[in-house]
């Protein structure tokens, strides 16, 4: 790799968090990252169940989820009494949809921006169950989330069962409407399925507002708690009939919603313990705590957005109130397409890292396949690193253009 000894400077918040300072680290959205506190309290928590694993596991764990539960609820706007933890929203996902019973001719409705692996777990339930997966498109850009409503409304029949739909999309990095179409969907007698992997601490999150039947949401992303914490919120009316994916001690017939989920077998419950400490860490790092977070977040994203849209000749490709902390835009199409999986990354990606530090996602999106450029933005991230993105992504383009090759192959 080469010497990156010149990068932009990072924001004043960067020596909080670990992130390689020989990186460009412009891609929060996909895995988050922990501030060192936060690491030093999972620290903590591990130390005292290796000490003594019967007195944690046993004597003290009930206690200190049951408060990590009604701490994330509260934050979330959900009741404490309809909120699990999972391993993160996948899990989320796959636990109220291989919970339904689904018979022959049943549709799960979802758009052509869900996330992948939720895709394949929606078509797994229907190959399983002979149910059929139905998709509503539409576009990207988009001018309105109108559009989005519309989009999902069209496709709804007598046979729609259940819609699994995104907050804010992984691929396209747009906010969707997920209370109109909760709410439109449910006049029709329709459960709604509301993936928010996204959500927490990039936007003001209110999921009793929105009313869905199930949502799901990771703590590991905005809220920057360690990995494999995530919630799942089930309506007090459809709780009976969801189990998790591992049933243990308290059985699926236990008619306690939280105590049907809370042991899963011996497992880490750290990841799950330190979403209080990430929340009240991360509100004192502002005079404004999560609110002034939000806002100084978005500002960000818009101002990374607009450079982006100037340097690559575009318009922004939606309205500013669609996004988060997340912005996507199009990119020109490469010289040849390669698909990468989720275990590979991109030729304009690797370029950007291997010869400049940036890490960034390149993706593809929509049939036919085409690409798009994804940035993050979380408190370590100054305006300055998206400058140096904007100055060197015209190179990496150029560079891809003449069959560029990695480091050492």
């Amino acid at each position: 790799m080469t010497d990156f000894s010149s990068l932009p400077s990072s924001s004043e918040f960067a020596h909080l968090w670990s992130i390689d300072p020989q990186a460009v680290y412009l891609n929060h959205g996909s895995f988050g990252a922990c501030p060192y506190y936060v690491m030093e309290r999972q620290s903590h928590y591990r130390q005292q169940m290796e000490r003594h694993p019967i007195r944690f596991l046993i004597r003290e764990l009930p206690a200190l989820m049951d408060a990590a539960r009604e701490r994330i609820a509260a934050f979330v706007h959900a009741s404490p009494t309809d909120l699990v933890f999972v391993p993160n929203a996948t899990a989320g996902v796959n636990t109220v949809l291989r919970s339904l019973r689904l018979n022959p001719g049943d549709e799960i409705l979802i758009t052509n921006h869900i996330y992948g692996a939720c895709r394949k777990a929606a078509a797994f339930v229907c190959e399983q169950s002979g149910a059929i997966l139905v998709e509503a498109n539409y576009d990207f850009p988009i001018v309105s989330p109108e559009k989005i409503t519309e989009a999902v409304l069209e496709k709804v029949s007598s046979h729609t069962r259940l819609a699994l739909i995104d907050h804010i999309t992984s691929a396209t990095g747009i906010i969707q409407p997920v209370q109109s179409i909760v709410k439109a969907l449910e006049a029709k007698g329709i459960d709604t399925l509301v993936d928010g992997a996204h959500a927490p601490g990039s936007i003001d999150l209110n999921i009793n507002n929105i009313g869905a039947a199930y949502y799901t949401a990771n703590c590991h992303k905005w809220l920057c708690s360690p990995k494999s914490a995530a919630i799942l919120v089930v309506r007090k009316d459809r709780q009976k009939g969801i189990f998790p994916l591992i049933i243990s001690h308290a059985g699926h017939l236990e008619a306690d919603f939280p105590e049907r989920f809370y042991w899963p077998g011996t497992t880490d419950f750290t990841p799950a313990l330190c979403t209080v400490d990430a929340l009240d860490y991360l509100s004192g790092l502002l005079p404004g705590g999560w609110p002034a977070i939000l806002h100084r977040n978005h500002d960000l994203c818009l101002e990374g957005r607009d450079l982006l849209c100037r340097t690559l000749g575009i318009s922004p490709p939606c309205p500013d109130d669609m996004i988060a902390s997340m912005a996507t835009l199009p990119l020109p199409d490469p010289p040849r397409i390669s698909l990468p999986d989720y275990k590979s990354t991109d030729a304009l990606q690797d370029i950007l890292y291997y010869e400049f530090g940036i890490e960034i996602p390149v993706m593809y999106w929509s049939s036919p396949p085409r690409r798009f450029l994804r940035i993050s933005t979380q408190l370590y991230n100054s305006f300055a690193q998206y400058e140096y993105l904007a100055e060197k992504l015209k190179i990496a383009l150029a560079m891809e253009a003449n069959t560029y090759r990695l480091p050492g192959k």
